[in-house]
């Protein structure tokens, strides 16, 4: 008899606390649950299958970025993610758009990195003006503008001491005729920028049009400093 009072008060405890702890949550306005984006989503969609997929655990760092920054309430949930892989040399495609519902990859094309930071493959990083080299990090996506380029996307780095003078330096998602495969197949490598991650011409509209204002950009290397003393991925 003792057992089966005993059971009956484990069960009953165990019912109120989860009635309990879901309710708290539904009701407490600052307790909010995330959708968390899984790599097994992404890899798994079906029409994916076609592309070659950044390497899990630069895909993992890119989604550990996006749920802190969403959990922080400093990006929208359902905006895309964009992933942009350095440490691949110029004459790849490079750069991934990811619906973060899905798991879709709804963009995958070629990508310039900055003059200073190497010819085909991006191997320098800075933060400084004029220093013509890419920025690593997570960024912010902001309004879109005419500029000497064209129709063109203004970034904000949110990464102190690693992108964080982006507006500053005018790094900026543009098209340019020096990131087109063709430019690949007479030099074996793209253009280069000034910093900037610049895209196909002819592409340049359909992509800034997917992940203006307000969506998430991560632009990876394998760099240690970057790795070690990120403030997103080393919080």
């Amino acid at each position: 008899m003792k057992k089966i009072i005993l059971t009956l008060i484990c069960l009953t405890s165990g019912l109120l606390y989860n009635f309990f702890a879901a309710n708290s949550i539904k009701n407490d306005p600052v307790i909010t649950p995330h959708r968390v984006l899984e790599i097994d989503l992404i890899y798994a969609n079906p029409n994916n299958a076609a592309i070659n997929l950044p390497e899990e655990t630069i895909l993992s760092l890119g989604i550990s970025g996006h749920q802190k920054l969403v959990k922080e309430n400093k990006i929208p949930e359902s905006k895309p993610l964009t992933v942009i892989d350095f440490s691949l040399p110029s004459s790849e495609k490079r750069m991934w758009i990811i619906d973060v519902v899905s798991g879709l990859v709804l963009h995958y094309g070629y990508v310039s990195h900055g003059r200073n930071s190497g010819d085909l493959m991006a191997k320098r990083f800075s933060n400084v003006s004029s220093s013509y080299m890419s920025s690593l990090g997570f960024y912010l996506t902001a309004e879109t503008y005419q500029g000497k380029h064209g129709y063109s996307l203004r970034l904000d780095g949110l990464e102190p001491g690693f992108n964080d003078k982006a507006r500053e330096r005018a790094i900026v998602i543009h098209g340019a005729d020096y990131a087109k495969e063709e430019f690949i197949q007479t030099t074996g490598r793209l253009g280069r920028s000034l910093g900037c991650p610049a895209l196909p011409s002819e592409e340049a509209k359909e992509v800034i049009d997917l992940i203006k204002e307000n969506s998430l950009l991560f632009i990876y290397a394998k760099d240690a400093r970057y790795l070690d003393e990120s403030p997103i991925l080393n919080t």
